[in-house]
């Protein structure tokens, strides 16, 4: 079994981590900087990531939370967020492209209208759907990277929203997709790992 292999299956949605345990500044660093390879529509990267570190933070996310204790154990909480307006900064992105001339005037500027037409002929419902969809994405991949280097994690869907803005001033165009939990997993409470469904139930070739 290769290293990637033995990083898929033996992450685990850690319930409890052990207390007191600092992630090193270099950790995250390493983890954003290949996070960043994450693919997104349009290489749009929709994702935002808000680190919650200190004892002042960690407890008002435990209140987020509904006081879910894996958030007060934790070394630390992250809320990933997805930008509704990230085809608004399209141009940015595709200028360093032009620059470099990886691609011509023409080439950019239907790049562009095209990003442009598809997102706003959309409309709201597609830009919130697009957020969500490019954050979960780069979500799994940050849960991965997390893992490669000894770190568990537990991704969580169930906070108050307009309290994780309130703590981190998040900007109304960005959408708090997942609560992601991160430290040192606790092992007195592991579980054996639930059923997982034979590939004939969720794989169909045509």
């Amino acid at each position: 079994m290769d290293q990637f292999q033995t990083v898929v299956r033996e992450r685990r949605s850690a319930n409890k981590f052990l207390k007191g345990i600092k992630i090193p500044r270099q950790d995250f660093e390493t983890i954003f900087e290949d996070l960043s390879n994450a693919p997104s529509c349009f290489n749009l990267q929709h994702a935002h990531y808000y680190v919650g570190e200190s004892e002042e933070v960690l407890a008002q996310l435990y209140e987020a939370s509904n006081n879910q204790y894996k958030v007060l154990t934790s070394s630390a909480t992250i809320i990933v967020t997805g930008d509704k307006d990230a085809y608004k900064k399209a141009s940015e992105i595709f200028e360093a492209s032009k620059f470099l001339k990886i691609i011509d005037e023409e080439e950019y500027d239907n790049m562009i209208n095209a990003i442009n037409g598809l997102y706003e002929y959309g409309g709201e419902a597609f830009q919130h759907d697009e957020a969500i969809r490019n954050a979960s994405i780069s979500s799994m991949l940050f849960l991965l990277l997390a893992k490669n280097i000894g770190w568990d994690s537990c991704p969580m869907i169930y906070f108050d929203q307009d309290k994780v803005r309130n703590i981190f001033d998040i900007p109304e165009n960005e959408i708090p997709v997942l609560m992601i939990t991160m430290g040192k997993m606790d092992n007195t409470s592991v579980r054996v790992r639930g059923y997982r469904k034979p590939q004939n139930e969720y794989v169909k070739f045509k």
